[in-house]
């Protein structure tokens, strides 16, 4: 099962169409195989990256200690 999932998020990673993977894995249905596009990580990046504002920095958001301490002591 690692096996065949790891060649499958290589494979998407590399821009390998999600249906070409799902007959390659032998997935009757290419929704069995849309639990590979929900568990990357990097395309949910990409995805959200293509949304941003123009003019808005890159990044991980990062809080400022005050508001962490105000989180942690409610």
């Amino acid at each position: 099962h690692t096996l065949r999932h790891t060649t499958a998020m290589n494979l998407l990673h590399a821009g390998v169409d999600i249906t070409v993977i799902a007959l390659w894995l032998g997935h009757e249905q290419t929704s069995t195989t849309d639990i590979y596009l929900h568990a990357d990580m990097e395309t949910k990046k990409a995805a959200l990256d293509k949304t941003r504002p123009p003019g808005v920095t890159p990044g991980t958001f990062t809080p400022p200690p005050e508001i962490l301490t105000w989180l942690e002591a409610l």
